[in-house]
């Protein structure tokens, strides 16, 4: 399949965003995220490869790795940084790592990794942490639902978003020589922080509404994730443009809207399922 959409397409860029990428659901099906986030990317690797050898035609690939590989390594984590992945996602993305790499050395291809740290957006899905937030913040504050349950409070993230991160795994793939990098804020918050700061922008108190459930805690937690993304500054030229205020802000306006017409829904009498409110 791989090989006919390669065939089809003729591309010269390839991205591999392609991921089960929640960690607590690599838990519980850690052989489903194994085939996906670590042979699926040693499949499409191999597809390239074969195509490129057929054709003659370069492609140069992507591959959009995790700090999540980091887990437990103290802070702040650059590309010199050992590995220590705390979940079947973490090591099925290591694996994917370290095949790009080897696909690059023992193939010449052009082949980067993007080490992304967490990048955000008003289009993360709603089981996700930040989303989470800030999905129900604003449901709480139409009167839509009332608690917020949550994990690991403390555990401490680098967050930027998406856009900036995709522009930087454009810029590996426009550079002359194929490398890995990574990319982050270099700055880290508190799962915590991110609440209060969600919170203070709707004029709510979190203490009234926010909830820890052991439910949402991780077998081995994770407890600070924070890039230095001094290569990619240097090397590339690439910033942030979207600062962390920002990024929640736009959440935040999103979420909001969703909320309105949530509730503009209900109160006219349509029933609506929202997965925030099974939070």
């Amino acid at each position: 399949m791989l090989r006919r959409i390669l065939e089809k397409a003729q591309p010269d860029e390839v991205y591999n965003l392609g991921a089960q990428s929640h960690v607590k659901v690599s838990f519980e099906e850690p052989e489903y995220t194994v085939d996906v986030d670590a042979l699926g990317t040693l499949r499409l690797l191999e597809a390239i490869r074969d195509y490129r050898d057929r054709t003659a035609h370069d492609v140069r690939f992507c591959q959009a790795s995790s700090s999540e590989m980091f887990g437990s390594t103290a802070p702040p984590q650059n590309e010199n940084t050992p590995f220590h992945p705390r979940s079947p996602y973490a090591c099925a993305k290591l694996y994917s790592y370290w095949q790009t790499v080897n696909y690059r050395e023992s193939y010449n291809l052009f082949a980067c990794n993007g080490i992304l740290f967490n990048h955000e957006s008003e289009r993360r899905g709603e089981t996700f942490v930040t989303r989470k937030i800030t999905r129900a913040a604003t449901r709480i504050k139409l009167g839509l639902q009332d608690k917020l349950r949550l994990g690991n409070l403390s555990a401490r993230r680098d967050w930027g978003h998406a856009a900036d991160y995709v522009r930087a795994m454009w810029m590996m793939l426009q550079a002359e020589q194929p490398d890995d990098y990574v990319v982050s804020t270099n700055t880290a918050y508190s799962v915590q922080e991110f609440v209060d700061k969600v919170f203070q922008k709707l004029d709510l108190d979190p203490a009234k509404h926010v909830e820890v459930d052991p439910r949402y805690f991780r077998p081995a937690e994770v407890d600070y994730l924070l890039g230095d993304s001094t290569k990619i500054r240097q090397k590339l030229g690439w910033q942030p443009e979207i600062s962390f205020d920002q990024m929640i802000e736009r959440m935040i306006n999103h979420d909001l809207e969703l909320a309105r017409q949530e509730k503009t829904l209900r109160d006219s009498g349509h029933k609506v399922l929202s997965g925030a409110s099974q939070t």
